[in-house]
């Protein structure tokens, strides 16, 4: 359980970079436009993708999201760890409505609530 408290720090933070890698990525995409895949179009779209400056940073949080996670797992339980990491689910949907304007439905609140207990229990196991 020590290692778990001296590790939970590192694990929010690689939900708060999962989650900024998250927004990034959908801002990123928004910016791109009207994503057509048609044979002739792809060129055209995989260069705006890889220069869009929102979609780069989105990839950067990831990457020094893993990072932090190959550091966490070494040090605690993925039992314990991976169940917490949750808690991204819960925060990217708040990030989601309150950045990008989109809504939680009822349902979706319902779901939230039972991430929440859920990583309430995984962290008092």
């Amino acid at each position: 359980m020590t290692q778990t408290l001296t590790t939970l720090p590192l694990i929010l933070l690689c939900v708060f970079l999962n989650t900024g890698a998250q927004i990034l990525l959908k801002l990123g995409v928004r910016g791109v436009g009207e994503m057509c895949f048609a044979l002739q179009g792809l060129p055209n779209l995989a260069w705006r993708l890889c220069v869009n400056p929102a979609i780069i940073g989105g990839l950067g949080l990831y990457v020094m999201s893993v990072a932090l996670w190959l550091f966490v797992l070494s040090k605690v339980e993925v039992s314990v760890a991976y169940p917490l990491s949750s808690l991204g689910y819960v925060l990217t949907a708040l990030c989601g409505s309150w950045i990008l304007g989109e809504m939680i439905t009822p349902v979706r609140w319902v779901g939230i609530g039972v991430i929440l207990v859920g990583v309430y229990l995984v962290s008092r196991s």
